[in-house]
């Protein structure tokens, strides 16, 4: 049975899975095994997924005396066979190519034009084969290329639709699993010429389809991306003055990276059919839309008339759009001026009790310094309190007695509307981070004898870049190092936070580029001797990203985990939902935490909101697998 699915060693190609991004080397390696291995390179560095080349058995698919006299012919064989004469590979170069591949890490595909060809691929190892334009008819290549098993990418340039629909149904009869490229076979092809509508036509075919591209530039890939195709191959060369006829057609090595950097780009933002706001919008509902509250003192009690409600900034309160519920509800609380009316004040009944009987190790909650108290009578056995810039100067008030609680402050993330960098190779910004971190602890360590325990001091290390990812690594670690080493904790316990891949910050998705990785953060904490702040949320979505699996990640982590803050995730970027909301497998990870000594706090996003309730949902649900 045919499927809208290919499946190429690891790879599972077709609707909804990454695009398949074929580099065509061709024959623009001039018949160089020098240029041969260079393209594969270029492939490599690009990111493709695949580098493909053609071999040919000349004297098998030409008469001799058109090999020995090309002239003889029409005017296109005058041109092209002495190109193709001279760029045959030998097979040991073959042989060097797919061991280059190997080595490198990227898939060796190949064209075989004839059953010579085939035949030697075959002993060489190719595990995807495609088929050119030219041979989508040749149904006795075909046969032979079935007969080996292995997936098929036919393009079909230069043939009509009987063509292909013949085509389609030998493949079918013989149970190829195969998918089909649109192609237009001139070299270049003029963009009027390119019909990528026809690619919708051979969606009907019910197999992958996708898009062997001869235009010049980049975009109409991208196009294609967006009709649905599921595999571009694109032509690569080192230089498109180079002589032979597919090279004015080819992207050099900037601009293949570019076009497939513009593939991954626009496969995140097709995303899918639901609607999902980023983590950015959620924050910026908050910022930008306004909430009902209250226009006068309301005792409970009150029956809520309309002159009772106003509407004003920010969006943290009840939605102006459920006014009409607000309206005839009794208040179960009393309400002040200005005090947000909550979802909590719809419901006929609000729980807002923790059973939190069975927690064992002390959790507690976020807080910010003007709802410190509010938090602290929910009872939390430590509070975290974010700190923002303005917050390092914030006039504590010592309490007549000292809190029960244990104290952990966040360090602030910017001032200034500039993000705080302890990775920066700029001093002036690298001096201004270290500045605020140093007055962070400064203000812990003053109140530290107004809670129980010692005080912990999360910490983000920087980082991070807006356009492009930083592959330097070590450079950034290195400089964030440098920077703890200057800080005096003052008695308090540092605790560097790993960070989630893709940050937002300052109304922008940012690269995270440090400190999300287990081993760096690990390798970290061992020369500073440090402790960490353990974001399982984040976690996860760094796991999401590159493919590994989050119980890994956090035993690697656990020996340095003293802090953990708990939320679910999603994607790459939906961090801080609330527990069993999104992709964490939660029975695994807290058996895996079992046996671990940490503190913790829910990190859900606006958890604080309606009385903690987003907090207390949380706690009560991790409680419920009675291990933490």
């Amino acid at each position: 049975m045919h499927t809208p699915y290919l499946q190429i060693e690891d790879r599972r190609v077709g609707p909804g899975e990454p695009c398949f991004i074929i580099a065509e080397a061709g024959v623009n390696h001039n018949g160089s095994l020098a240029m041969a291995l260079q393209l594969v390179d270029v492939a490599v560095q690009s990111g493709a997924d695949a580098v493909k080349f053609q071999k040919r058995e000349l004297h098998s698919l030409y008469p001799p005396e058109l090999l020995a006299n090309p002239n003889s012919a029409e005017w296109a064989y005058q041109y092209i066979l002495p190109h193709l004469i001279e760029s045959e590979l030998s097979n040991d170069d073959f042989r060097q190519v797919k061991a280059h591949c190997d080595e490198h890490g990227i898939r060796f595909m190949c064209t075989p034009w004839d059953k010579g060809s085939l035949d030697f691929l075959e002993e060489l190892g190719v595990s995807v084969y495609k088929v050119s334009s030219a041979d989508v008819v040749n149904l006795p290549l075909l046969e032979q290329l079935v007969a080996t098993g292995k997936p098929l990418i036919l393009s079909t340039g230069m043939a009509t639709l009987d063509e292909i629909e013949r085509t389609v149904e030998f493949l079918q009869e013989r149970g190829a699993s195969f998918a089909l490229l649109h192609c237009v076979s001139t070299y270049p092809a003029p963009f009027e010429n390119l019909n990528l509508r026809f690619i919708e036509t051979l969606k009907q075919f019910d197999v992958p389809v996708g898009y062997s591209s001869h235009e010049r530039g980049i975009a109409i890939p991208l196009v294609a991306l967006s009709l649905g195709a599921c595999i571009i191959e694109k032509h690569i060369t080192l230089d498109r003055t180079l002589p032979g006829p597919d090279h004015a057609a080819s992207l050099e090595p900037q601009g293949i990276g570019k076009m497939i950097r513009d593939i991954r780009h626009v496969e995140a933002a097709l995303g899918h059919t639901e609607k999902q706001l980023s983590a950015m919008e959620k924050l910026n509902r908050q910022v930008l839309r306004k909430s009902l509250v209250a226009a006068a003192d309301l005792p409970a009690g009150t029956v809520i008339t309309h002159p009772m409600v106003k509407v004003q900034g920010p969006g943290k309160g009840l939605s102006p759009q459920h006014i009409d519920e607000l309206l005839g509800t009794v208040l179960k609380r009393d309400v002040k001026r200005d005090d947000y009316f909550t979802e909590s004040d719809l419901r006929i009944s609000h729980n807002g009790v923790i059973r939190a009987n069975g927690l064992r190790r002390p959790w507690g909650f976020k807080a910010r310094f003007h709802d410190l108290p509010a938090i602290l009578a929910q009872q939390p056995r430590l509070v975290e309190l974010h700190f923002s810039q303005v917050d390092v100067d914030h006039p504590f008030v010592p309490p007549p007695h000292p809190y029960p609680q244990q104290l952990f402050i966040h360090a602030p993330e910017f001032a200034d509307s500039k993000l705080l960098d302890l990775c920066s190779d700029n001093d002036q910004v690298w001096e201004r981070a270290v500045d605020l971190m140093q007055r962070t602890i400064d203000k812990a360590a003053e109140m530290r004898p107004f809670f129980s325990g010692p005080v912990g001091v999360v910490i983000h290390v920087g980082g991070m870049s807006m356009d492009e990812p930083v592959t330097s690594h070590d450079r950034l670690l290195r400089r964030a190092a440098a920077a703890f080493r200057r800080l005096d904790p003052k008695g308090t316990i540092l605790l560097p936070e790993n960070l989630p891949p893709r940050p937002w910050y300052l109304g922008g998705q940012w690269f995270q580029n440090v400190f999300i990785r287990p081993e760096e953060m690990v390798e970290f904490c061992q020369e500073l001797k440090l402790g960490m702040a353990l974001d399982i949320s984040h976690a996860q979505l760094y796991c999401n990203m590159a493919g590994e699996s989050l119980y890994d990640y956090v035993r690697c982590c656990l020996p340095y985990a003293r802090h953990l803050h708990l939320a679910d995730a999603s994607g790459i970027d939906g961090e801080g939902l609330q527990i069993g909301d999104g992709v964490i497998a939660w029975d695994e990870i807290l058996a895996l935490l079992a046996d671990q000594d940490f503190t913790w706090v829910p990190e859900i996003w606006s958890g604080h909101l309606d009385n903690a309730a987003g907090f207390i949902e949380a706690v009560n649900r991790l409680a419920e697998y009675e291990v933490l």
